[in-house]
């Protein structure tokens, strides 16, 4: 069951003097993103057959997640006009597929699946945190706290099918390390590249994977505060087996904080050197 609908947003506060031109072409890449939950619902069902309580879970998690898509594509258009979320998703589907035809996970077992998918969702957490906290528009906050709550309750639900796993699979701490951090590093992978470029770039020009990602992580980066790679990290630790909120997850938030600045600064160096 859905913990909200669009239909109860305030679609009426939209204000358009508030909205950053910078935050547009982010909003515009997760609606689509979103909104193609379907094609990894079917790829779980896939991987976990015969697990019926997950197959069931992945089938709610997909409507949220398309919800998602629609809300802030919605938004999008009331910032962009001139944009269709509509045309642009299926201009996304043609462009990203993903593998369903599967019968295990990509990640060698249940257990690093629901790891990875743990990861997905700290990320989708904290990317909307931030967002929120960064935007002054008072639609889109709204829609972000409510994607932000919604992704967090996600990750405890796979963490929690995670650890019920763990109790057959036996994943060493260092294995779910390996898996965890292989995830982190696929941000940069084509799933957000086409999406930028299928949402923001027009057709006629060839798509460059390494413009694309650039000019996403450029903008996306900027609204990361200390706050928010705090809580990546805490969500991090305790997936992988790590006590959170420790001195070593502090040492480590501080030092992807500074990552995340620095990475920032390169990507923004390419997009002006462009």
């Amino acid at each position: 069951m859905k913990h909200w609908r669009i239909e109860q947003m305030d679609w009426d506060s939209f204000d358009p003097s508030k909205v950053d031109p910078d935050i547009i072409p982010l909003v515009k890449a997760a609606s689509v993103v979103e909104r193609n939950a379907h094609d990894y619902t079917t790829y779980l069902q896939h991987v976990f057959v015969g697990d019926a309580d997950f197959s069931q879970a992945a089938a709610n998690w997909s409507v949220e997640e398309i919800q998602h898509g629609d809300a802030l594509g919605r938004w999008a258009m009331l910032a962009d006009s001139s944009w269709d979320y509509w045309s642009a998703f299926e201009r996304y589907r043609e462009s990203f597929k993903i593998d369903v035809d599967v019968d295990a996970s990509v990640r060698g077992s249940r257990t690093g699946e629901l790891i990875a998918r743990c990861m997905v969702e700290t990320g989708t957490s904290s990317f909307y945190t931030a967002l929120a906290d960064g935007t002054d528009e008072p639609l889109l906050k709204a829609i972000c706290k409510q994607i932000a709550a919604d992704e967090y309750r996600h990750f405890k639900l796979f963490y929690d099918h995670m650890n019920r796993y763990l109790q057959r699979e036996k994943l060493s701490t260092w294995e779910r390390t390996k898996i965890a951090l292989g995830r982190v590093t696929e941000s940069e992978d084509d799933e957000l590249a086409s999406a930028y470029y299928t949402t923001n770039i027009p057709s006629d020009q060839p798509y460059d994977h390494k413009h694309c990602i650039a000019a996403y992580m450029a903008k996306a980066m900027g609204y990361y505060q200390p706050k928010h790679i705090d809580r990546v990290t805490a969500m991090i630790f305790k997936t992988i087996g790590f006590t959170p909120h420790s001195r070593w997850q502090r040492l480590a938030a501080n030092m992807m904080y500074r990552l995340i600045r620095w990475r920032q600064r390169g990507f923004a160096r390419k997009m002006n050197a462009a």
